[in-house]
């Protein structure tokens, strides 16, 4: 995944009224000419009898299905066509995972899913969420429909061994065009990574009998059958991952597979989070949304602290292109654009990135990515001048933090309480305890969500920095920009509403006073005057300006810390998300969730380890054993 991704190259082909997509990189159909929907049910779904296994998943069971090539997304339809008919009357949840290389641009897709009216209710909603053509991990998400997709763009050779195994993956679509027009697909290494991403019940389907395949999952102890294939084909694949123990007859392999793994039993869970800024909200909304209960702790209120100013910009410093299918910003980026949707808090715009420093290197940014993201092009807006040049972040959108919060908590299975608690006691639940050393209640689960005060619940804790940052806002009836466009220099300013202008934002590392300062106001002056000095000399007097100042915790490798640090205890943490909590805690909170509860990892492996709160904790170790083995004493400055 070291290049751009390259999009679908495509002929069509008119077969009995139905355009047939045809790919030019590989000189294969996308789908059977026959009847490509029939030919998915008959190989994918029934070869792995998905009817039956999908109808008997019980509550809060999770089940996972894999596919190595997404295509036009035929498979991925059918399969959530038949969750709808099939599903249970409960909280189970149907997780698909797809890889593909070259995607079809949205437009090919559309065209492509015409062949289908039955599926187009799903299509629509697939087609909305369609993701842009970046490489790595986009988690799409319908949660009325209890069902979820990760679509994972680029290589398969790359891809695979960057998935991590938090759930195994129930059953396999092996897919993809024919081993003789794309043998990289099927070679051994593709193999191996899908078998460790499995385990003893999963079950494996493909149209194609290939020797490479057959010999690939053999020598795995994968057992195999070849029942009638599809239409003119003799054959197809059928294999099932049996227990040693097992029998190769098939009423064991059929018994074996309907029982897939889950690491705990499944139900609803109970879960505790301490804090209610960014990080607490968006971790209690994506455990409410699968169906468990949370209660809210905070001792003041919901975004007193750092998530509570009037508006967060959502405005990522993307990087170079090959880092961008591990790159944290670039990921969080388009994960929140598609989680901050749903919400009416949520509004697109567009920002203009002033290329003050280095400016040769973010212009070229915009020949990396795809032209519906990046552009040089000047900005729209005759009132506010400039003599710099800026990248041109078309896919952005400001969150309304207060607005975010309400909705949030209408949720019915959210609770917030105003609580100032002191300590957990771990035993088969923990029990959070409040200052008053009462028991307000026993847990599956506790998520600290404290910003820098998290460290008071943990023996060992990473290092989080405060960085105090005041926002001011003016009033700007005479000059509003458009409210489609933010501008970012170092600071950044757009319109708040209709009749005020906001300024952001100051930024004192090691400062945790949180007093609204005059100086603080003329910093946010400075930083506007100098990148569009016209605009702000038409600006109130800062005497005039309001504001709110806030703190902000940091670790020392800007990277937020997520998890937990005792394994034997149900308690976890997320925290340090410095100045981008609104950018970060959307993705985050999915990661947290899917280990707490087993489920597929939203990141690539590398990523999860930059994230580990465990990270700098196994480095203070490390530096403790060598003080103690050498009989020296750090400095202050280590």
């Amino acid at each position: 995944m070291s290049h751009a991704i390259q999009t679908a190259d495509l002929d069509w082909h008119l077969v009995d009224g139905i355009e047939v997509p045809v790919s030019k990189q590989f000189g294969d159909v996308y789908f059977s000419k026959d009847n490509g929907l029939l030919e998915t049910r008959h190989v994918f779904l029934h070869g792995n009898d998905l009817n039956l296994r999908l109808a008997n998943l019980s509550d809060y069971q999770y089940f996972s299905v894999g596919e190595t090539g997404f295509g036009t997304g035929l498979n991925i339809l059918a399969l959530w066509q038949m969750w709808q008919q099939c599903r249970p009357d409960n909280h189970s949840h149907l997780h698909a995972i797809s890889v593909e290389k070259f995607p079809l641009t949205k437009a090919d897709l559309i065209r492509a899913l015409n062949a289908w009216p039955e599926l187009k209710p799903l299509a629509d909603q697939l087609i909305q969420q369609y993701p842009l053509p970046l490489a790595g991990c986009h988690r799409l998400s319908f949660p009325e429909e209890r069902f979820s997709l990760d679509l994972w763009l680029g290589d398969a050779h790359d891809v695979f061994p960057q998935m991590e195994k938090l759930h195994p993956v129930n059953a396999w679509f092996l897919d993809g065009f024919a081993p003789s027009c794309n043998p990289d697909m099927w070679q051994e290494q593709v193999l191996n990574h899908i078998v460790r991403l499995s385990d003893y019940g999963t079950t494996f389907a493909s149209f194609s009998v290939a020797g490479v395949l057959k010999r690939g999952l053999k020598q795995h102890g994968i057992q195999i059958t070849r029942p009638r294939g599809f239409g003119h084909k003799r054959e197809m694949l059928k294999a099932c991952w049996l227990k040693p123990e097992s029998t190769s007859e098939d009423n064991a392999a059929h018994a074996t597979a309907l029982n897939s793994v889950d690491v705990m039993s499944p139900k609803q869970r109970h879960i505790a989070i301490i804090g209610a800024g960014i990080a607490g909200l968006s971790c209690a909304w994506a455990f409410a949304q699968r169906g468990h209960q949370v209660t809210l702790y905070d001792q003041s209120a919901p975004l007193a602290g750092g998530s509570g100013n009037p508006l967060a910009l959502l405005n990522p410093k993307l990087c170079p292109i090959e880092q961008s299918h591990e790159h944290l910003m670039t990921l969080a980026w388009q994960h929140a654009l598609r989680h901050y949707a749903q919400f009416q808090a949520f509004r697109p715009i567009q920002v203009n990135q002033m290329a003050l420093k280095n400016a040769e290197d973010l212009l070229g940014l915009a020949a990396e990515y795809p032209e519906q993201v990046l552009n040089t092009s000047a900005a729209q807006d005759s009132a506010i001048a400039t003599e710099f040049p800026s990248l041109n972040l078309l896919q952005a959108g400001v969150v309304s933090p207060h607005a975010l919060r309400d909705q949030i908590l209408q949720h019915p299975l959210i609770q917030f309480q105003q609580a100032t608690i002191k300590s957990f006691i771990s035993k088969q639940t923990v029990e959070v305890v409040n200052t008053q050393d009462q028991c307000l209640g026993d847990f599956d689960h506790v998520i600290v969500c404290c910003a820098r005060d998290s460290q008071a619940f943990f023996e060992h804790y990473p290092l989080l920095k405060p960085i105090r940052g005041q926002v001011s806002w003016i009033q700007n009836q005479t000059q509003p920009l458009a409210a489609d466009q933010a501008y970012s220099y170092g600071g950044y300013c757009m319109q708040l509403d209709a009749e005020h202008l906001i300024l952001g934002a100051s930024f004192y590392p090691n400062r945790d006073d949180c007093e609204v300062l005059a100086e603080d106001h003329v910093h946010n002056f400075n930083l506007i005057h100098n990148v569009f000095p016209s605009y702000a000399h038409s600006l109130p007097p800062t005497s005039t300006w309001q504001g709110r100042a806030s703190v902000r915790a940091q670790t020392n490798d800007y990277f937020p810390v997520l998890g937990r640090l005792d394994q034997t205890k149900e308690i976890y943490s997320l925290a340090g998300l410095g100045s981008k909590g609104f950018l970060f805690a959307p993705l985050c909170s999915e990661l947290l969730v899917a280990q707490i509860l087993s489920e597929t990892s939203p990141v690539p492996s590398s990523l999860i380890r930059k994230l580990d709160i465990k990270r700098f904790v196994k480095k203070q170790k490390v530096k403790k054993a060598y003080y103690q083995a050498t009989n020296t004493v750090p400095s202050q400055a280590q």
